[in-house]
């Protein structure tokens, strides 16, 4: 017979994001068609799903999979054979009280149509265990070819980075979530990458303050030197014996002397770096506050816009049934206009028959 569909339901299909481990990535615009799957010949049980014609789930059940119910209308199962964790929003909690149901049922199916499998290959083995040869040997089957779940060394079908995502309510509150926790997810690494700078820059701050009190020390030290150099060559330039001795002295405390006013001009720019960091860590300072103001503008403006969406549901469901009361009226009405007619179709006929009788 092939591969059947057992099963069907429809659900916003999520897949978790490879890279985070923890947003939830939307693969379908809509709400599409999930269905269990059979297949009679390998005896194994799989979840399909398509957007169109591309293959959007595609999970073969295994007896170690769990499918955990997270919210009232949202459920999620790992594949570690697809390396990826699939979530499910469903339009009810019924819905998703069924497809959970089928979940633990077929994986039931799929643990007892595995250790059927391990009994038949101990059977077979166990002749050619006796055989009059000797040969220890076992049946070629898919499962001593490629190894079994436990022998690939397959991953937890529950990863720990597995998060807890909000409930997938319906198709109209779906990217409504999902856009306002991505929202605030990006001011929140801004937020904390700005911690991070701040925390860098503070540091810097603190060891240039020190570098720059050691340097006033040193420029100090420096110019009581040169200063001191400064006397001694008038000294010997006094002394009229010694103007060779004093000539080359005098070269090479005035090389001294320069070699002094360079490293002084290079720590001096080194203090302007540093001011201009300073400066740099005050900018990056205000625009974290103005980031965490936007961020506070933001979850406020993502609670009015809950409050409304709860208010235009509430009003959705009034108006929803005021429908319904109008559409009982218009029945009523329909029926009596259905009697008037009956009545005016009998009073014509009575008519016509006295029309007829008066006439013969």
């Amino acid at each position: 017979m092939g591969e059947q569909p057992i099963f069907s339901t429809r659900a916003h299909v999520f897949q978790i994001d490879p890279t985070t481990k923890k947003n939830w990535v939307p693969t379908s615009k809509h709400a599409v068609t999930v269905s269990y799957f059979y297949d009679s010949t390998r005896n194994v049980y799989r979840i399909i799903s398509l957007d169109g014609s591309k293959a959007i789930i595609n999970s073969t059940i295994t007896p170690n999979m769990t499918f955990t119910k997270t919210s009232q209308k949202f459920g999620q199962w790992a594949d570690s054979r697809a390396n990826t964790v699939y979530g499910l929003g469903f339009s009810s909690e019924n819905n998703l009280l069924k497809f959970a149901e089928k979940f633990a049922e077929f994986k039931e199916a799929a643990r007892l149509a595995k250790e059927k499998s391990q009994e038949k290959m101990e059977l077979t083995s166990t002749p050619s265990q006796e055989s009059a040869t000797g040969d220890m040997q076992s049946p070629l089957t898919p499962e001593s070819i490629n190894g079994t779940d436990d022998e690939r060394g397959t991953t937890p079908e529950t990863p720990q980075y597995l998060p807890e995502p909000r409930a997938e309510p319906s198709q109209n509150q779906l990217p409504f979530s999902h856009s306002s926790s991505s929202i605030n997810k990006h001011w929140e690494a801004e937020l904390a990458a700005l911690k991070g700078n701040n925390a860098k820059l503070t540091a810097a701050l603190l060891e240039s303050t020190a570098n720059v009190k050691q340097w006033k020390q040193q420029l100090a030290a420096y110019q009581e030197e040169a200063e001191r150099l400064h006397t001694r060559v008038t000294e010997l330039e006094c002394v009229s014996g010694q103007m060779t001795v004093i000539k080359s002295q005098k070269t090479e405390l005035n090389q001294t002397i320069e070699e002094l006013e360079s490293a002084l001009k290079s720590k001096e720019e080194e203090l302007e770096r540093l001011k201009e960091e300073v400066e740099s860590a005050n900018e990056f300072q205000t625009e974290k506050e103005s980031l965490t103001q936007k961020l506070q503008e933001t979850e406020e403006r993502n609670q009015t816009l809950e409050a409304q969406l709860v208010e235009l549901e509430q009003r959705l469901e009034g108006s929803q049934l005021e429908r319904e009361a109008f559409r009982k009226s218009l029945r009523t009405l329909l029926e009596l206009l259905d009697g008037k007619i009956f009545e005016l179709t009998e009073l014509r006929d009575s008519l016509a028959r006295l029309i007829e009788g008066s006439s013969s």
